[in-house]
């Protein structure tokens, strides 16, 4: 029998990142909120069955679900987008991703990752703003600004904002989609996808590498231990505000790019 994947194993307690940035989701599916001021945000509303664990954390930090305005989803996969119709059945918000993506939200295209998560992707929806590069989605005191950062999917998407705690305003930052899993060889030739998305992948790092940003936020706990530096949050110390951390971030994921293709290439030369 099939390896059946539980999106709900791996909570994490909710907490405040900084000012009106909050993480509510889980290990397997980074979840973030932005209380604007107007209504909130929800970057990425994660795994369909796990959503009452992000609303549930909703609630432990004071926000109430119905207070959802837009879902801005990263990119087209199952752990990021698959909760998105559930939650605007229940809020009513307005959904935002990427053009190129689109057809995996609407499920045109069948390449949401789901069926590597060996399960099926059943709530597909048609999203109500598609983005380009150098769009902005703004609502209250929050504007996201929105790259084009193509390789894990073709329309993956850089998140740039402020955040504010109302003596400080700092720029946050999140790449949509560093994975490998959906750029190597053999993952394309599965389903008879170009390389194009994945040409793009490292030219698009470099446009927005040397961004300044004082908080990198990670589309999966891991990118930025996320659940690590929760724990070391105290009134005098903050481990998400650091200004390094994005370049780093980015070079690392560059290194680890060209250590596939090099391999990729000497598989295929035997050398």
């Amino acid at each position: 029998m099939a390896n059946i994947f539980h999106p709900w194993e791996g909570t994490v307690k909710p907490f405040k990142i900084f000012g009106n940035l909050y993480f509510v989701g889980t290990i397997p599916a980074s979840t973030h909120l932005i209380d604007t001021g107007d209504g909130l945000i929800i970057i990425d509303p994660g795994y369909p069955q796990s959503l009452y664990i992000v609303t549930e954390n909703m609630h432990e930090l004071g926000f109430s679900p119905k207070d959802i305005k837009y879902i801005v989803i990263t990119h087209g996969h199952y752990d990021h987008l698959g909760a998105a119709r559930a939650l605007v059945e229940l809020t009513g918000a307005k959904t935002f991703i990427s053009k190129e993506d689109a057809p995996y939200a609407d499920g045109s295209v069948d390449l949401t990752w789901a069926k590597e998560l060996n399960t099926v992707y059943h709530e597909a929806f048609t999203p109500d703003v598609l983005l380009s590069d150098g769009d902005t989605v703004k609502l209250g005191n929050t504007e996201i600004l929105c790259k084009s950062a193509p390789g894990h999917t073709p329309g993956t998407m850089a998140f740039f904002f402020n955040v504010t705690d109302g003596k400080r305003t700092l720029r946050a930052a999140m790449h949509g989609g560093v994975g490998r899993n959906s750029m190597t060889r053999e993952f394309l030739d599965k389903y008879g996808l170009s390389t194009e998305a994945r040409e793009k992948f490292v030219p698009a790092i470099d446009a927005m590498i040397d961004e300044h940003v004082d908080i990198h936020l990670g589309n999966h706990v891991g990118n930025n231990d996320t659940v690590g530096k929760s724990k070391l949050i105290t009134d005098d110390f903050n481990p998400f505000i650091d200004d390094t951390a994005w370049k780093k971030f980015l070079t690392l994921t560059k290194e680890k790019y060209f250590e596939m293709i090099k391999k990729e290439t000497e598989d295929a030369t035997g050398e």
